[in-house]
């Protein structure tokens, strides 16, 4: 029965869709009413009517909204171009018109429940000094059975891929869960001597060895059998979908996990978003809008990715052991030379704790002492590692000399 959630979510989703539709033309006129006439009431029953329309999840990738940065004096206009596809995923590039040549560098996104567009902000201040790309990962929801399965070996190999389009010696920077697999795949390519093997790997908030210090998400990764994730969590894509009867683990139910953690919070935000619509605080109610408009875009993860994740990263910690796999070759980070490794945490993080990433620089033995650089950064939680003033300010101008030095 649990396996028919999805199924059922996607019908209550569909079924309620004539209300969200009915509600917004109600709402639209409404807002041709006069200033004046009744503004306490209208204001009122005009903020009821838009939250009903925002109750809804997306499936469909929210715009990067980049479409100029700033590079010394000069601006530039960004436009986005696919370099390369795979039915799981698209090598994006933001293209600098007529820009100066700068370090070209591959940005891993996360795949755990959201978009790649979660990093537009990390996108935007990379720009500044780099020839940016990033993995923009596809929604298997929408991927049809026939293009197969895709797991964390399938993961690794799309990073692999992707650092071949970009031709000799990139740089590479992982957000969060993909660190290991970008550790596998430089493990892999200075072990093979390929000319795009990364010149600098950045790790961030990434979960290298999960024994140290875990978080309430490590232990819950590890308080049931994997059997138990694979019966409880894992879900058939409906049939409404291209990727119908694809085995997934719904963003649906991954978005519930993460509004149940901080639900006083979202309740609040929303409660708060009501009152600004009816007091007409445009700009306070667009902020909460925009924050939220992101959030609840979700994406599925195969349902292969996900249990190989929980059992290989968080519950049988392979890297670290040194009993990691890739298409059977054994992963050995020491095989890692001339290549600048950088490590970045954040004092506050309780997704991923201090020191699950700097253990990244004990297994790269390899790597010379004056390439390695680590940073903890104070008073950030985990998105603070990657987005916000203090990445702004304090952690990217580290990691913009780190590259620049290493190129």
């Amino acid at each position: 029965m649990m396996s028919m959630l999805y199924q059922a979510f996607q019908n209550q989703m569909d079924l309620t869709e004539p209300w969200r539709a009915g509600a917004a033309s109600a709402l639209k006129v409404l807002n041709l009413v006069p200033q004046g006439m009744s503004d306490k009431v209208v204001g009122r029953l005009a903020a009821a009517l838009e939250l009903i329309t925002r109750a809804r999840l997306t499936y469909t990738r929210p715009p990067y909204g980049i479409h100029s940065v700033q590079v010394g004096n000069r601006e530039f206009k960004i436009t986005e171009e696919v370099t390369y596809a795979t039915p799981f995923g698209s090598l994006l590039h933001f293209r600098k018109d007529d820009g100066p040549e700068q370090p070209r560098m591959l940005l891993v996104a996360p795949m755990s429940g959201h978009f790649a567009t979660l990093l537009r902000g990390t996108v935007k201040t990379l720009l500044q000094d780099h020839d940016v790309y990033i993995t923009d990962w596809h929604n298997p929801r929408d991927i049809p059975l026939q293009h197969g399965r895709f797991g964390l070996d399938d993961y690794t190999d799309h990073l692999i891929r992707f650092l071949g389009q970009l031709g000799p010696r990139p740089h590479m920077v992982a957000i969060c869960q993909p660190s290991v697999s970008a550790l596998a795949a430089a493990a892999i390519m200075c072990e093979d001597n390929h000319p795009s093997r990364p010149a600098t790997l950045t790790l961030m908030a990434g979960p290298i060895d999960t024994r140290i210090q875990p978080t309430k998400v490590n232990e819950f990764a590890k308080s049931r059998p994997l059997k138990w994730f694979e019966t409880h969590l894992i879900n058939y894509v409906p049939v409404q979908c291209k990727g119908a009867f694809r085995k997934v683990y719904p963003g649906f139910v991954q978005l519930t996990a993460f509004v149940s953690m901080n639900l006083e919070r979202h309740i609040k935000q929303h409660m708060d978003l009501h009152n600004h619509l009816m007091k007409g605080e445009k700009e306070k109610a667009d902020l909460i809008k925009t924050f939220y408009d992101e959030y609840f875009a979700v994406m599925d993860l195969t349902a292969e990715f996900y249990i190989e994740t929980v059992r290989d990263v968080f519950q049988e910690h392979l890297l670290p052991l040194g009993r990691m796999k890739f298409r059977g070759r054994s992963v050995n980070p020491a095989a890692i030379r001339r290549m600048g490794l950088m490590t970045v945490e954040g004092e506050r993080d309780d997704i991923c704790s201090i020191g699950q990433t700097l253990a990244a620089q004990e297994l790269c033995t390899n790597v010379r002492a004056y390439r390695r650089v680590h940073h903890m950064q104070a008073g950030v939680g985990h998105y603070g590692v990657f987005s916000g003033k203090k990445w702004n300010n304090e952690i990217y101008p580290l990691l913009r000399d780190f590259v620049h030095v290493n190129s």
